[in-house]
């Protein structure tokens, strides 16, 4: 299983009063025992850390949306490839299925993009729409462009567009109080997920 993805459940320690464990499974070490389960994602790290963060604004290996076309389309959780355009999956997603649609092109701010860019960005974020309707029905969506980075642009040097599929209730405790997303597939699965559901939808139109 890839290790970004796994989960592991763990109850807190279940005996001894003085909150030390006896040879019952659980690691030994203070605490005291409660009702409530922990969820520990140590994937989340990289994300904690700023992994993958380019350290510069130039393009290039340095860049990871200029990094991912090189790579395969598994490697690199694309979706899907375009003349001037790619969808590909966030590593970081608020949802499953958050897709990323981004140009070749290394520019930042989306009055920079070419008309031809423009036209095949927009149809990529159709495409990408229908394809997670087909794959897995979500109730809505989010889209948008966070544009430099006191807007929230996690890597502004590099335009991208996010897709997000949103489902009733999916912000929960978890997210909301917790700061921690529960994802129900990996990352893997869902690339190949949607890139059948957008090969289907592109062939049927």
């Amino acid at each position: 299983m890839d290790a970004r993805m796994q989960t592991e459940r763990q109850a807190g320690v279940q005996d001894g009063a003085d909150g030390t464990g006896s040879g019952s499974g659980q690691p030994d070490g203070p605490g005291v025992p409660d009702d409530v389960e922990r969820l520990w994602m140590p994937h989340r790290m990289a994300y904690i850390k700023g992994e993958n963060k380019p350290e510069s604004t130039e393009a290039g290996d340095g860049c990871p949306f200029c990094r991912v076309p090189t790579l395969s389309d598994e490697q690199g959780l694309i979706v899907e490839r375009g003349k001037l355009v790619y969808a590909v999956l966030n590593l970081y997603p608020y949802s499953p299925g958050h897709l990323l649609i981004c140009p070749y092109r290394h520019i930042a701010d989306y009055t920079e993009l070419s008309l031809d860019e423009t036209a095949e960005l927009a149809a990529f974020t159709k495409q990408g729409m229908a394809a997670l309707r087909a794959a897995s029905n979500p109730h809505g969506f989010n889209l948008g462009m966070n544009q430099g980075t006191v807007a929230g642009a996690g890597i502004a040097a590099h335009l991208h567009q996010h897709i997000v599929p949103r489902w009733g209730g999916d912000a929960n405790f978890m997210p909301v109080i917790g700061r921690t997303r529960v994802l129900p597939q990996l990352l893997a699965d869902t690339r190949d997920l949607l890139a059948r559901h957008w090969s289907a939808d592109t062939d049927a139109s």
